[in-house]
């Protein structure tokens, strides 16, 4: 009998020690309630104890989680209609206010939900597109003509346009003046996607389709006017070069001419009578062929070299 009550006794303190000791994760706080009271929160990672069968634990992330909103359909200032898409990144600030508040995660992503959709909202429908779009700092490229735009007959400046950076600085500003109230600390908020409504969407590339051609029609219109000029540069380079070219032969083949009667006429007067005989031969070859016969007179200067053979 006294062993069993020991063993009763033995389960029940091992029961109740083992109920009074919790452990804390490095990525996890505890809110501590006792009778559904909180009666303390501990976010020191390690070994931590708590009265058995009367205190409970409540387990909450420390680390920064999440937020992915739905992509919703919003008009902006210069109703174009655009699908944006959110995300934003939290953590738990206050365990006991959270957990008083939205009760878990389940719960803050809800409020979330509603907070940040509205801001969101508010924002892209006070804004114009090309505001959502670029960057604070965007400078037009260089030769880009003038954006000019205009509201309900009103035109705007560019220059007073802000970009997207700063119109994410103001939501997060004015989103987090509503997430301590319960126990939450919104870190950060970015847009991961803007994209046109499907029925203008297919106007939209229609445009850029156009605009591409038209930009393709200007290089190419160009890029003829440059053809033109290097052909015609080309076909000038080329006539000079005939020219110099016809130029330098004409004045090498007149001093070949003259070199070459020059070279006749030193021959010739060297020894006329072998010169003259020579070309009578060449005469007499050319003109006497075949059964040809040469009818002239025996005084012909061109008979004189028969007359001379004995």
């Amino acid at each position: 009998m006294k062993k069993e009550l020991l063993i009763i006794v033995a389960v029940a303190v091992f029961v109740l020690a083992k109920g009074s000791i919790f452990v804390v994760d490095e990525g996890e706080q505890v809110l501590v309630t006792q009778f559904g009271k909180p009666v303390g929160d501990i976010r020191q990672a390690g070994l931590h104890f708590k009265i058995p069968l009367v205190q409970e634990l409540h387990r909450f992330q420390r680390r920064i989680m999440q937020w992915d909103g739905d992509p919703n359909q919003i008009p902006t200032k210069d109703m174009r209609y655009i699908w944006v898409d959110v995300t934003a990144r939290w953590r738990i600030a206050d365990p006991l206010l959270f957990y008083t508040t939205v009760a878990n995660e389940r719960g803050a992503q809800s409020r979330l939900d509603d907070i940040l959709d509205s801001v969101v909202r508010d924002a892209v429908s006070g804004h114009l597109l090309v505001e959502l779009v670029r960057g604070t700092d965007y400078i037009p490229p260089r030769g880009a003509e003038e954006e000019v735009f205009e509201i309900e007959g009103e035109k705007i400046d560019v220059d007073t346009l802000i970009g997207r950076e700063v119109i994410l600085a103001e939501l997060l500003e004015k989103a987090s003046q509503s997430t301590p109230e319960y126990g939450i600390d919104l870190i950060d908020l970015q847009i991961k996607r803007i994209n046109y409504v499907e029925q203008v969407r297919q106007r939209v590339y229609e445009r850029m389709i156009s605009e591409r051609k038209q930009v393709a029609a200007e290089y190419r219109s160009e890029g003829e006017g440059e053809r033109a000029d290097i052909l015609g540069q080309m076909g000038r380079e080329l006539r000079t070069i005939e020219s110099e070219a016809f130029r330098q032969a004409e004045e090498i083949r007149g001093n070949a001419d003259a070199q070459a009667a020059r070279i006749y006429a030193d021959a010739y007067n060297r020894d006329r009578e072998f010169y003259a005989f020579v070309r009578s031969l060449e005469a007499y070859r050319n003109s006497i062929q075949g059964n040809s016969r040469l009818v002239i007179s025996t005084d012909s200067d061109f008979y004189k070299f028969f007359q001379k053979i004995e």
